[in-house]
This record gives structure tokens, C-alpha cells and sequence, in this order.
């Protein structure tokens, strides 16, 4: 087991003692948003998920620093880049932290399906400058799938299933690689205008849709997933979505290929502005934005999704659903929790003390 060293405490392996942690922190967010959900307001659902996360972090003694935030596209209320998390007491074990308090906003104000709260941490790992790569644009192109397409694509060459080819080149290896029948293959979309011509393309090659107004990580995520029925991610979304989605599909043995998709020339010239030319047209992996074993990845379901089922209130109990994943060991935790709403608190760091729910 690796240890932690230098200017922190001597821990091994430290984060498998404060990972449950991280998952009280999505399942506080889980707890404190749900009030909001259906009610058409998806700023005050991300401010009580973001300030009972930031309460969960007050109590643990870590130095972590946001490194991948959110909130940037439509100024919502977030945790943004830089931010610091953690008591961040004299040598306490350091942490990177890519987090989305509320993976599908929309879907909470709608009363939807496909919201969930995600974080995922890197601990200091000899060789790797840094684990969760930022990409400084707010959409990429995404192509996510499992491990047995991952595997296939080893066998026959990386290069059978490329971002940049035709999507019914893609979905043809896809097929092979799952021994299926390219009409037996379900498909999950974003339902954007943006995506009107991939929708036709999938529909003609005769593939199933599976369609998501909102929270495109569960949908990245769910290729890789035994149960999920759904057989490939393809779309454009977020850029820090696309990350922690590398960070979970990793743990899980699957991939995710993703391609910066600027929205217009402004954003191009931006881009190239800050040196980010030749970033334009990589094809970037889930070891290039996940980078490194120490990598850990929670998610706890808000409304159903195909990676988790959300809360559910049951009389005075709210019963959660997470995920907790490592890629250090591929190791994958399912949690359910039964939170007896007559003794249960948060911290919420508004009110700086415990809050009942």
C-alpha cells in the first residue's frame, strides 16, 4: 500500500479511511436539495446541495482543493475552482477534488429523473503532477462505453473505435465488441438540438435510443455498469462532467474518449488565445483526465438515474443510494442508507452547526 509522506501525517492509504466520508458528503447534498425537487427552482436546489457539502468538509481534516468545480455555465450557485475544502489543519493528508453537487439541475426543477451528486478526490501519487485534468472549455464531444469494448479494442487495435470517425463506423464496432446485433444496441443521447443529425444517424443504423434532457455523468458512466441497458454514451456535454465521468468509467474498466467542442468562434479564439491550439483536436482518454491510481469516486442518487435509484422517503426514513469506487483496486461499493429523518443533521455551512432535516 502506498504512504502518504512528506509534509502530511504517515497514513496508508489514506484514502480508504476518509473515502465513506466523500459519501456523506453526496448524501448530504442528496438529503438537503430534495426538498426542491419539482419546485422550478434549480439555483436554490444547487445552493443547499453545495452548502451541505461544504458543511460535510468542514468536519474533515483534509486539505483538499477544488481543482474541477461547477456553477460557471449559467452562474448557478457553486463550488468553484481554487475553493478550498477540509479543515486544512497542518499536515493533513492532501486531496485534488472535482465535484458537481447537482449533476442535472434541470431534472430536480422539472421533478425529473437523472440527477445525481458526484465527487471524486486524487491523493499525491509519485509521477503524476496532477491527477483530474482541467479542460478550460465548457463543452467536450464524448464517446463512452464498457470494459468488454475497451478489451475488444485491445485485441484488434485502439484505433477500431475512434471519436473521429462515422457514428455508424463506431457503432459497428461496438456491436461486434458486445456480440450483438447492431439493431439490439441501445444508445443514450443527450436531447439537444445540437445532437439532431447523431440522433438521425443512430436511428437510421437501426440502434435503440435511450434519450436524457440533463446529467450526462450517470449516462457516461452507465456503458459501464452490468445492469444498465445501455450500451454507449455518445453526445456533446459539460467538460468537467467529461471528467468525472473519466474518473469513474476508470475505476470501472471501461473508457470514455472526449474531444473540446467549442461552442462558437469566440470561444475558439479564446482558446487558442491561452495556448490551447493544438488541445483542439486530441482525443483525450480516461487515463488523460483521470490520471493515476489514487483516485477516488462517489455518486448518490437524487432522482433515478441509470447508475443509481434516487431518494426515496418512506414514513420518517430517507432511504439513499451511493456508489463509492476506487481506481487503485477497481473496487465498487454499493451503498444504501437509512436516514431516520427524526434524529437526523447535516452540517450546512451557512449556519456553521448541524441542521434537521
Amino acid at each position: 500500500m502506498s504512504k502518504i509522506s512528506g509534509d502530511s501525517q504517515s497514513y496508508y492509504d489514506f484514502e480508504r479511511i476518509v473515502e465513506i466520508d466523500f459519501v456523506r458528503a453526496t448524501e448530504a447534498a442528496a438529503l438537503n436539495c430534495h426538498a426542491w425537487m419539482g419546485r422550478g427552482e434549480k439555483e436554490k436546489a444547487d445552493e443547499a446541495a453545495c452548502d451541505a457539502i461544504r458543511g460535510m468538509f468542514d468536519l474533515i481534516n483534509i486539505r483538499g482543493e477544488v481543482v474541477i468545480g461547477e456553477g460557471i455555465k449559467d452562474n448557478a450557485p457553486g463550488i468553484f475552482k481554487g475553493e478550498h475544502l477540509g479543515q486544512w489543519r497542518q499536515g493533513a493528508p492532501k486531496f485534488d477534488i472535482a465535484l458537481d453537487p447537482i449533476d442535472g439541475t434541470t431534472n430536480i426543477a422539472k421533478g425529473l429523473p437523472n440527477s445525481i451528486s458526484v465527487i471524486a478526490a486524487a491523493s499525491p501519487e509519485p509521477g503524476v503532477e496532477f491527477a483530474l485534468q482541467d479542460i478550460p472549455a465548457f463543452y467536450m464531444m464524448k464517446l463512452a462505453y464498457g470494459p468488454k469494448v475497451k478489451q475488444y479494442m485491445q485485441q484488434q487495435g485502439l484505433n477500431c473505435l475512434h471519436l473521429n470517425q462515422p457514428v455508424e463506423e463506431s457503432l459497428a464496432v461496438i456491436a461486434k465488441a458486445l456480440h450483438k446485433r447492431i439493431q439490439d444496441l441501445t444508445i443514450c443521447v443527450q436531447d439537444r438540438p445540437r445532437h439532431g443529425a447523431l440522433i438521425r444517424e443512430v436511428r437510421t443504423a437501426g440502434c435503440a435510443l435511450r434519450m436524457i434532457s440533463d446529467g450526462d455523468i450517470a449516462a457516461a458512466i452507465a456503458p459501464s455498469l452490468l445492469d444498465s441497458g445501455i450500451d454507449a454514451f455518445i453526445g456533446v456535454g459539460g467538460a468537467p462532467e467529461a471528467v468525472l465521468a473519466a474518473a469513474a468509467v476508470k475505476c470501472l474498466g471501461g473508457d470514455i474518449q472526449a474531444r473540446v467542442w467549442p461552442r462558437d468562434d469566440a470561444e475558439r479564439k479564446h482558446l487558442i488565445s491561452i495556448g490551447y491550439q493544438e488541445q483542439l483536436s486530441k482525443v483525450y482518454m480516461a487515463d488523460d483526465l483521470a490520471r493515476g491510481k489514487n483516485i477516488v469516486f462517489c455518486a448518490t442518487g437524487i432522482s433515478d438515474s441509470p447508475l443509481l435509484p434516487g431518494l426515496k422517503l418512506v414514513g420518517n426514513t430517507a432511504i439513499t443510494h451511493s456508489i463509492l469506487m476506487r481506481a487503485k483496486q477497481k473496487t465498487v461499493r454499493y451503498i444504501r442508507t437509512h436516514h431516520n429523518l427524526m434524529e437526523k443533521t447535516i452540517r450546512l455551512r451557512s449556519l456553521k452547526q448541524e441542521h434537521a432535516l
